[in-house]
């Protein structure tokens, strides 16, 4: 069987580049207030996604311009571990 994405290249970005951040959380008010504490001023969209099928967690995407990798991670590192995150794609 063939693995999809079982590639040990790193990917190779040319910043500044558009990226999405899909965050999952229970509520969307609470992603909303997530983003804003660790965007700041950051031109960004934030737009409603998903919502699970029993109404428990939302999804949304945050689609904004990185600027380097550091910035990149820094941003999935700091959403990743926001108490009001669940999960961070």
């Amino acid at each position: 069987m063939e693995i999809i994405n079982d590639s040990k290249e790193k990917l190779v970005l040319e910043y500044p580049c558009s990226w999405c951040y899909k965050v999952i959380g229970e509520h969307e008010e609470h992603i909303q207030i997530a983003v804003k504490e660790i965007i700041l001023e950051k031109p960004h969209i934030l737009k409603l996604s998903n919502t699970s099928k029993k109404g428990k967690y939302v999804s949304m995407n945050l689609d904004l311009v990185i600027n380097n990798e550091d910035e990149r991670t820094f941003i999935y590192e700091a959403l990743k571990n926001h108490q009001h995150i669940k999960m961070v794609l």
